[in-house]
């Protein structure tokens, strides 16, 4: 199937004129193209000149598409029929100001691509931890029930590469930040997801109210039909749902009165009123997964009524068997000489690090550090002191974690390479230590990304391991 055309897909007030583009990253490469083969005058500009940038350059040049890197044209954006802001662009980029202060509508890509997917079936998934491994489990769960299902958002694949599919898929599990919730105002799920709420991306937001307001723009469109799955052990979540039209749904790993539970006494998993899997059963660590595998399924199972029925229910239940973790998040990176080392590096801000922290069972040695974003590393304190020998505070934050955990455990930063910190983890850890990579820092002072400073880290582990076995 073609994609749709401009006129088609976007309200018509968009179509009147050139659109701006603004980010080169993944997302915004995407949209362009799909943009673009829309029929689209497409403009896309990006401040950095970096590898990616200049690799989405060549992809979208042939296409037609004007692309400029290094700069924005600010008079060209003012002109725009329409901007499309990546998740990583700030609100108060000169870029986005200048748009703003002409009257140009912004908008995400999400919102770009939900435009051109009209009748798609969604679960959308959010929160402040955990929405990247819910989204997998959801994804999993409509696979196992024999869909054609993608997971796509900001797990990774963006929609807009979705929409650019010849066939769309039954099913998709979209994951949504709170960046990507500010500028989707169309958002409206099959059934949405919320999987707990704490302080987070303080370097972007001026208050943790703000921060909670853009996740609040999950449930903009709700009515009577909508379905949501809410954490029912979150007193921040429960208010936040509190009027939100639609039938509410709830998980705990700590109560029975709801559809989902983790009945203890039991050591089952239980979802509307029966049995689904043992606890040993689902490979995943942790309470916090276990919440996440409750909220998937009730979301999978509450999506059409056929996914209730006995065969279903089954189905379902093996796909929950299979799953195993994801890359980056609490992810075993071998052990060697009795030291198991552990990847953690998706943990980019404190509430993250501490659900790893509240899994360790063995004397941790923890690397805290990289970019700051605005949290107090002093809630850490208590699980610090339950199970963390040692903290090595690293990178442009290492100062204010050593501050902040002054006097909880022992704290040595290090203004060094990775290469180093590592060296030195090795060198601290004995035989039944761990040595955990959970940051609660953007990884941006010395990485591109998470996912880069997870495999090196797991490289490195395994080099400087193996060295003395």
């Amino acid at each position: 199937m073609p994609v749709r055309s401009l006129t088609e897909a976007l309200p018509a007030a968009w179509t009147r004129g050139e659109i701006s583009v603004i980010g080169l990253a993944r997302s915004g490469r995407a949209v362009a193209e799909l943009l673009r083969r829309a029929g689209g005058d497409v403009y896309a500009s990006d401040a950095g000149s970096g590898h990616d940038v200049l690799r989405a350059a060549l992809g979208l040049e042939p296409l037609g598409v004007t692309v400029q890197h290094g700069a924005h044209d600010l008079d060209r954006i003012a002109r725009s029929a329409l901007v499309v802001a990546s998740p990583g662009v700030p609100p108060n980029a000169p870029s986005l100001r200048a748009a703003r202060d002409a009257g140009v509508p912004i908008v995400g890509e999400l919102e770009v691509a939900l435009q051109f997917l009209p009748g798609q079936r969604y679960i959308a998934i959010t929160g402040t931890n955990g929405k990247t491994t819910t989204t997998a489990l959801v994804h999993r769960l409509l696979e196992g029930l024999g869909y054609d299902a993608i997971a796509a958002g900001n797990i990774g694949t963006p929609l807009s590469e979705v929409a650019l599919r010849a066939h769309q898929p039954a099913w998709i599990a979209l994951e949504t930040s709170s960046f990507q919730l500010h500028d989707t105002p169309s958002i409206a799920p099959t059934v949405g997801i919320l999987t707990n709420l704490s302080a987070n991306h303080l370097d972007r937001y001026e208050s943790v109210d703000a921060y909670f307001a853009d996740k609040a723009e999950l449930f903009r469109n709700a009515t009577n039909r909508s379905i949501w799955i809410s954490n029912a052990d979150d007193s921040a979540v429960r208010e936040m749902l509190l009027g939100v039209d639609g039938t509410q749904l709830c998980f705990s790993t700590e109560s029975k009165l709801v559809e989902g539970y983790y009945d203890r006494g039991a050591d089952e998993l239980v979802v509307f009123g029966q049995p689904l899997i043992e606890r040993d059963e689902l490979v995943l660590l942790g309470d916090h997964n276990v919440g996440n595998a409750l909220a998937a399924t009730l979301a999978v199972m509450s999506a059409d009524a056929s996914h209730a029925a006995p065969g279903a229910r089954g189905r379902i239940a093996d796909a929950l068997r299979a799953f195993r973790a994801l890359e980056h998040r609490i992810e075993p990176a071998g052990t060697y000489n009795g030291v198991q080392w552990i990847n953690d590096s998706k943990s980019t801000n404190v509430a993250s690090t501490l659900v790893a922290l509240k899994g360790m069972r063995r004397p941790t040695v923890l690397l805290l550090g990289g970019r700051h974003k605005g949290e107090p590393y002093s809630a850490l304190a208590d699980e610090l002191r339950r199970t963390v020998k040692l903290v090595i505070a690293y990178g442009e934050a290492g100062s204010l974690v050593a501050k902040d955990l002054a006097g909880v455990v022992p704290v040595e930063q290090m203004e060094a390479s990775f290469d180093d910190i590592l060296k030195r983890a090795r060198d601290l850890a004995v035989a039944g230590d761990a040595v955990l990579l959970s940051p609660a820092c953007s990884s941006y002072d010395m990485f591109d990304n998470y996912e880069e400073r997870g495999r090196v880290f797991k490289q490195l582990a395994s080099t400087l391991g193996t060295e003395h076995e």
